[in-house]
């Protein structure tokens, strides 16, 4: 099988010739910069580059050499958008990489802003970290239902929006999709691997960038009138860019990622009452809009924390790929996963815990959790290998290389 036909198999819940495998699709399966570079020194890798094409959470854009070692069989649509359009930079451990020439990152004292053309400070990476976090909400105001006619140009106050990967930067004007258009069309000529676009079309996540997290929480119970305009506000703005998007896509990309972190490690942000009615249609009109317009791309969803509450919901409104499958929260064992869903949804994660056993256990620790994961999940398809959320900075390269050693012997 190719890697294409591979993770497609899964998809239809059909075993492949071998496990599939990811790693950096899309932006929560990926590996930070800084453990990047220290897995490539412990592989005695000198030659290529570090490209950080998310700079928010400091992802590395992997290279042939990682995608061929570790058997990667999907990638990011994005990948190798703009080869010319990077410049340099350093990262928090003091090593070299590149980030799109288009950001504009200063220093106050130890710490590093972003901020857009207007001066307006939209996120910071604090000294000692090895991310960005927000500072910017625009909505986190009185007036904000006033802002609403507004919705596109705050949407790029917020540093998710202004610090796009590089495919975005240009928006979802002509130029853009034209140049989206032919690359996508390139990379399926130069490539066998799966394809997955990033989309978002986030609507819980997308009202907390705005109005902040606990305003929103607040607004869906106290002032739900108020919640629900936004939401509605930013379903219109989802599918006009969804109207824009997928006619240009073609037959060159396999999956389209939405995603909404749904849920905390104990359970769902809400009652599943309150999803069903204030959040199920939504996401179904945006699904919907996507089967009609590409019913050959899979709607690939990625949501953190607990959702088992939810799953089965997600599922009635056409989510066919979920990810990234948090076994460490309630609810989410992976056996129970797969026996109450596994012939319905694909699991995109769940492979390995990201919280204690990638980052602390012994490579030995690694390889028989992942076994354990792998013997529970892929039985059937249904089943795409990569680890819980992305690799971060502190994890030792043994256990990366553990965890991919341990996957690819399936």
């Amino acid at each position: 099988m190719t890697s294409r036909e591979r993770i497609l198999a899964a998809i239809d819940h059909k075993e492949p010739d071998r496990l599939p495998v990811d790693c950096g699709a899309m932006r929560s399966t990926g590996i930070q910069a800084v453990a990047y570079g220290r897995l490539k020194a412990y592989l005695g890798v000198k030659d290529g580059r570090t490209r950080v094409f998310d700079v928010i959470q400091q992802l590395a854009e992997p290279e042939d050499f990682y995608l061929e070692r570790f058997r990667i069989d999907a990638i990011n649509a994005g990948r190798d958008f703009d080869p010319n359009g990077w410049k340099d930079w350093v990262l928090p451990d003091g090593s070299p990489c590149q980030i799109p020439q288009y950001l504009d990152f200063r220093r106050d004292n130890t710490d590093w802003i972003a901020v857009d053309a207007e001066g307006t400070e939209l996120a910071r990476m604090i000294a000692g970290s090895t991310y960005f976090s927000q500072t910017h909400y625009p909505f986190n105001r009185d007036d904000w239902p006033d802002l609403l006619d507004q919705i596109g140009r705050c949407m790029g106050k917020v540093c998710w929006g202004a610090l796009a990967e590089p495919i975005y930067a240009g928006g979802l004007g002509d130029d853009n999709l034209q140049r989206i258009a032919a690359h996508v069309a390139r990379l399926r000529q130069t490539t066998d691997k799966a394809i997955m676009i990033a989309f978002g079309a986030n609507l819980f996540e997308w009202s907390a960038y705005l109005r902040r997290m606990d305003n929103t929480l607040m607004d869906l119970v106290a002032e739900p009138d108020k919640a629900e305009a936004l939401l509605d506000k930013l379903v219109e703005t989802h599918l006009a860019g969804l109207d824009r998007l997928l006619p240009v896509l073609g037959d060159h990309v396999d999956l389209i990622q939405l995603g909404d972190d749904l849920g905390m490690e104990a359970g769902p942000f809400f009652s599943p009452e309150l999803f069903r009615r204030v959040f199920k249609p939504r996401y179904k009109a945006i699904i919907d809009r996507v089967h009609k317009l590409a019913p050959n791309i899979r709607v690939f969803l990625h949501s953190c924390g607990s959702i088992y509450g939810l799953l089965g919901d997600l599922i009635e409104v056409g989510v066919q790929v979920i990810n990234p499958v948090q076994i460490s929260a309630r609810d989410m064992e992976p056996a129970r996963l797969k026996k109450e869903f596994g012939k319905d949804v694909t699991f995109w994660g769940g492979g390995c815990d990201t919280q204690k056993v990638l980052p602390r256990g012994t490579p030995q620790e690694v390889r028989e959790h992942v076994r354990r994961n792998i013997d529970i999940l892929a039985p059937g398809g249904g089943f795409v290998f990569t680890q819980v959320h992305n690799i971060l900075s502190e994890v030792p390269p043994a256990n990366i290389v553990a965890m991919y050693e341990e996957a690819t012997r399936s």
